[in-house]
């Protein structure tokens, strides 16, 4: 983990938080003390972890943690009074956001904090993935544009339009993509 980000108006539990992140290995910690603030925050910031104190001045812990899990990638953890610990994880858990009840034990809390770090990091490498297979699906939406135009334009099979764009870019030492694009903007055009 590398930034993270405390919301609390506790100094006791901003001291405890930081403290516990240092521990586990986090580079950079913020610490903000309201939700709105936060809101504003969030835009600019790419963050691993959030740790939410409830209550806030302004709002429910509860809103502001599924805010941030909708939007963000970050893993949110939010301590909430123990007589609403049930209710609050119910409502937050299919967003993600991982509960604790107050009082805060360390080795549960150094145990939430292990589990949103893993999660974090699966998180990461399924979104990289996705990425990749985004531009995969791109790239073949773009080849396939420039072999239909192949086909329309230089009446060829869709099996030698193939071979042409494959073949172009072996010549040219270059990606189907790339080829495909320029037959895309010579017939395009």
């Amino acid at each position: 983990m590398e930034n993270a980000l405390v919301v609390s108006t506790s100094e006791k539990s901003v001291a405890f938080f930081t403290e516990m992140l240092n521990a586990a290995g986090c580079g950079a910690v913020t610490v903000l003390k309201t939700g709105a603030e936060t809101r504003r925050f969030f835009p600019e910031r790419d963050l691993d972890i959030v740790i939410i104190y409830s209550p806030l001045p302004d709002e429910s812990g509860e809103s502001l943690s599924r805010f941030i899990a909708s939007k963000e990638s970050a893993q949110v953890i939010l301590v909430v009074k123990s007589e609403y610990f049930d209710a609050v994880s119910e409502v937050t858990e299919d967003d993600g956001v991982l509960v604790i009840a107050m009082p805060v034990d360390r080795g549960l809390f150094w145990s939430t904090l292990k589990l949103a770090k893993s999660a974090q990091s699966r998180l990461r490498k399924m979104r990289t993935e996705n990425s990749k297979l985004k531009q995969k699906i791109e790239d073949i939406r773009i080849v396939d544009r420039a072999k239909c135009l192949l086909i329309s334009y230089l009446n060829m099979s869709e099996q030698e339009a193939h071979r042409f764009i494959e073949k172009q870019a072996m010549d040219m030492r270059a990606s189907k993509r790339s080829v495909a694009e320029g037959v895309l903007r010579t017939y395009e055009s």
